[in-house]
């Protein structure tokens, strides 16, 4: 007994254009596509539902390449800062009510949307408690600020050097301006309280909630790492992802996990369930434009003092891929600068390859001979394209017009042959692929329209978060596609994304979210 979803336009992504009108689902899989006229003669006596979908439009569901869905269940939940200007950042720090002692956290800060670009300061946090430890992590999450109690709970004062990966920055006395980077963060990290269990499986919930909501039916998720351990975080996965709330969650294993990995029972299995799996040994090896710590292989030009900060050097990076291929793991390695993709890239050369696809992650300024190693090797970009809408027109000032040629370049990558999966980087950019499909698209936000020589089609968009998203997790043969014998996970729009235009990428509403057979969202206008 099945589903059979009939008088619809269904986009298989098989083939640009290529459409069918109904599908019959059984067991969580996709047992036949056809017209709506044969497929009701075929299967309407067998099936246990048979539904007129009126003329809805079905794809592929919808999967982020790259996300962390528990911070993205924390940005709902908590203070969130990421469309504040500093005035209205300040008050509402100032508003959160707390008890004696316990931590204001906030998360999402980012400067430029404050119209003088201020930043927030260990002086302003002052102003706002000396005696309640204040931490507000940046957008990017390679950033954060902190006033001078959290300072004096870390232990970190002008004589504190900076970690090795880190950047603790400083005013023109040398004393700490409460603005941290990187490694320097664990610092505080490592002075917080614990979160509950119970807090982060809320938070995951409340993601994955939010996740089907938007029509994704799965992400690659990197958490292992930021709550409480690897263990703790897998039963969270465990308990919270089946049955009755499926979605598709592919976990990247954090490189600082590796001794909880090889302690654990996962390390002859990939899939713990039909919904929870291990992906590939995360590496950080820079930073993020928006604080300077992207690693750049000449000065910023907006700031020549500095071209960045290198979490690992040669070596060790090296290292850590070879970590990964003695437990027969790809790597997936975060990427902004084109010195730190040198560095990746020398890495992966250097070591041989395993049965999974090495994935880098961002690859926002690269550069011409940069491009062609890549296009050598057997590995996936994951990209974000809203990084678009949110880095531009300041990222071109960071950068330089010489660079900008091969930076945030999604269309000269496919176009040399190298596979992309796309997905948001939530929560640092908005989690919803509609908007993620529309920056790849039209590439534009209040302020202009940027490098549209980059610009994507609307089926490579679209390709992005469906045929790519599979690809880059070996599921190509079985997800990403409506194609007999693969899985039935779609997304159910209003709107036809291929012929509608921008508009359809801009107003389109999810009408129904499918895993596994299952619908785990509808909205209506859908009938039986």
């Amino acid at each position: 007994m099945g589903t059979l979803l009939y008088n619809a336009v269904i986009y298989t992504m098989e083939l640009e254009g290529e459409q069918v009108e109904a599908l019959y689902i059984e067991e969580g899989k996709i047992v036949d596509c056809g017209s709506s006229k044969r497929l009701l003669e075929k299967w309407s006596r067998q099936a246990s539902r048979a539904r007129n979908l009126n003329g809805a439009f079905i794809y592929p569901g919808f999967v982020d390449s790259h996300l962390h869905l528990i911070a993205h269940g924390q940005k709902l939940l908590r203070l969130d800062l990421s469309q504040s200007t500093k005035k209205d950042a300040l008050a509402k720090l100032e508003a959160q009510s707390v008890q004696d002692g316990e931590w204001i956290e906030a998360l999402g800060w980012n400067e430029h949307n404050d119209p003088d670009h201020a930043l927030l300061t260990v002086t302003d946090l002052n102003k706002i408690s000396i005696n309640q430890p204040i931490f507000v992590m940046r957008i990017c999450r390679h950033a954060a600020i902190v006033n001078q109690n959290v300072l004096d709970l870390a232990g970190i004062d002008r004589f504190t050097p900076d970690p090795k990966g880190g950047k603790i920055e400083r005013d023109e006395h040398g004393n700490p301006n409460g603005i941290l980077h990187d490694a320097a963060i664990q610092y505080v990290q490592a002075v917080m309280p614990p979160l509950s269990k119970a807090s982060v499986k809320n938070a995951l919930q409340t993601a994955i909630n939010d996740c089907h909501a938007k029509g994704l039916t799965g992400g690659h998720s990197e958490d292992l790492h930021y709550y409480n351990g690897l263990a703790e975080t897998v039963d969270i996965y465990q308990e919270v992802v089946n049955e009755k709330k499926p979605f598709r969650a592919h976990l990247l294993i954090h490189h600082e996990e590796l001794s909880a990995y090889d302690a654990s029972p996962y390390t002859q299995q990939q899939a713990l369930s039909p919904y929870v799996e291990f992906g590939a040994l995360k590496i950080f090896a820079d930073g993020a434009l928006g604080g300077r710590t992207a690693a750049l292989s000449e000065p910023y030009e907006d700031d020549p003092s500095t071209s960045g900060l290198l979490i690992h050097n040669q070596t060790a990076l090296y290292d850590l891929v070879y970590q990964a291929r003695k437990r027969q793991l790809a790597v997936a390695i975060h990427v902004i600068g084109d010195q730190a993709l040198e560095l990746a890239l020398t890495a992966i050369e250097q070591n041989e390859t395993v049965n999974q696809r090495d994935r880098l992650i961002h690859v926002q300024v690269a550069r011409e001979d940069l491009v062609q190693r890549m296009a050598k090797l057997p590995i996936v970009i994951d990209v974000q394209p809203h990084f678009v809408v949110s880095d531009f027109p300041w990222v071109e000032e960071r950068l330089g017009e010489e660079r900008m040629s091969f930076s945030f370049a999604w269309k000269t990558l496919l176009e040399t042959g190298i596979h992309c999966a796309g997905g948001s980087d939530a929560p640092i950019e908005p989690i919803e692929p509609l908007k993620g499909m529309h920056a790849a698209i039209f590439r534009k936000n209040d302020q202009g329209t940027y490098n549209v020589k980059e610009a994507l089609t609307p089926y490579e968009a679209v390709a992005l978060f469906t045929t790519g998203s599979a690809y880059a997790i070996e599921k190509e043969a079985t997800r990403g596609k409506v194609k007999i014998g693969y899985d039935a996970d779609l997304t159910i729009l209003d709107r036809d994304l291929f012929r509608g235009g921008e508009e359809a990428f801009s107003q389109a509403r999810v009408l129904e979210t499918i895993v596994n057979g299952y619908t785990v969202y509808e909205k209506g206008g859908v009938s039986e």
